[in-house]
This record gives C-alpha cells, structure tokens and sequence, in this order.
C-alpha cells in the first residue's frame, strides 16, 4: 500500500489495554501512514506500540510523558501532520469501538470533498449502554441548535475526517478542545467557520470488560464538562446569530 501524501490515520492512546494493538493493525491494513498518540499511557501499550513501529514504515508512534487528554494528544499529532504537508486526519479511537472497514470511503468521501469534514454516524447495536444512547441525542439536540441545523447528524462519534488547517487553527486560538469535549466543539467550531458536513454512517460495537473493553468515561465528571461545554457555545452561537444566519439567507 502506497502511504498518501494528503490523508493520515491518527489515533489517540491512553491506557487502551491489548486491544490497542488489534486497532492499530487492523488501519495498517487499511491504510498508509498510521501515527498513534500515546497520551502518557502507564499500561505498558506504549512500549508495545513503540515496538511495533519499529518493523513497520507506515506507523509512527508519538509517546507524551504524561495523560493531557483526547484534544491535546490529537493537537499533537494535527500540529505535526500540518508541518509535513499533510491536509487531513481521520481520527480514530484506539479501543476497536470503531470500525477500522470504514476507513478507505470516509478517505474516498474526504477526498471528493476537501473543503469538509467527514463525520461519523454510529449505527449502534445491543452492546451500546443506554445511558450513552440518551445522553448523545442530549448532545446532538445541543449541536443542532449552536450550529442553526448545520448538517452535524452526530456530535460525539470520534471517526472523522478533518480539514487540518482551520482545526488546528482554532485549537491553537483557545484553551478548551483538550479533552473529552473535543468531539463536541470541534464540530460546531469547524461548523461556525462554514466548513460543511458530510454524514457516513457506522456501526459501532462496546466491548465488555471480559472482551478487553476499556472505558475511560466517568458520567459525572465528563457529563458535567460536556453541560459547561455546550452552555459556553450557546453564548457562541448567541454572537454569531446574525452570521449563521446571513450565511443559511445567501444563494447557493
């Protein structure tokens, strides 16, 4: 497989256990280059990863020394992707809850429309909690008002393809985006600049426990930032009323 010059697989790692490894080799398979962001793992899977890359040219492994979260381990590698002329990321969660099949169309799609973003939509099966489930449609509902129905079908679903240049440069503008409300903001953010949504379905399995599931998700901590999160981008969206819509008003 010839690496592409334009498109990279990246991947956020913060103590994944063993299934890190099935994720990492099941995008290989699928595609070229791979980077992986260990996020100051202690579960000894950076080590592992590291060795991995070691025998594969089309996997690089970045290792930060200490957990600073989802947004700041992929800042790190969109920052460094960018500076080697890269245009666009998919991202991609190390846990195997993403299908690693569906990245060759969400390349395709991404491909036949540059100026985008590419945007996960979970298909969910019976293993998804649904507790989950409910507190998604709580966040879309949230997504589809600060945006003024702005095409996102899903706020938190990581599998993605992002236009690097005006991510990265939102990222760099502010403070949040670091962790677990990356998803979230960068979609409404990216939104709010005019960059389109293109919606792909995707199913989504959750592991057990017993099946090497690991969940880094606390519901009240992060339930609780997601709430903080969305009530600082509706007074966003209150701002940028009159643009969004100005922009819905113009011809197409």
């Amino acid at each position: 497989m010839s690496p592409s010059r334009t498109h990279l697989v990246l991947i956020p790692s913060y103590n994944p256990g063993e299934r890190v490894f099935e994720t990492v080799r099941a995008a290989r398979a699928r595609w070229a280059p791979v980077w992986v962001v260990v996020d100051g793992s202690t579960d000894g899977t950076g080590e592992g990863l590291a060795a991995l890359a070691a025998n594969d040219p089309g996997l690089r492994v970045f290792r930060q020394p200490r957990n600073c979260g989802k947004g700041a381990a992929l800042l790190v590698g969109f920052t460094e992707a960018l500076a080697q002329g890269f245009t666009h990321a998919l991202t991609l969660d190390s846990d195997g809850q993403h299908p690693s099949e569906c990245i060759p169309a969400f390349m395709q799609a991404s491909a036949a429309r540059p100026e985008a973003m590419v945007l996960g939509v979970p298909r969910f099966d019976a293993s998804a909690p649904r507790i989950r489930v409910l507190g998604r449609r709580v966040s879309n509902g949230w997504t589809h008002l600060e945006t003024l129905w702005g095409g996102i079908e899903d706020s938190l679903f990581g599998l993605r393809v992002y236009p690097l240049e005006p991510l990265v440069g939102e990222m760099l503008r502010r403070r949040g985006m670091r962790r677990f409300d990356f998803d979230v903001e960068a979609a409404v953010r990216l939104s709010w600049l005019g960059v389109p949504a293109v919606n792909l379905p995707a199913p989504v399995r959750y592991f057990t426990a017993a099946e090497g599931g690991v969940s880094h998700f606390r519901y009240g901590r992060d339930n609780a930032r997601l709430t903080a999160m969305h009530v600082r981008l509706f007074f966003g969206f209150l701002a940028r009323l009159p643009r969004l819509i100005a922009r819905r008003r113009r011809p197409r």
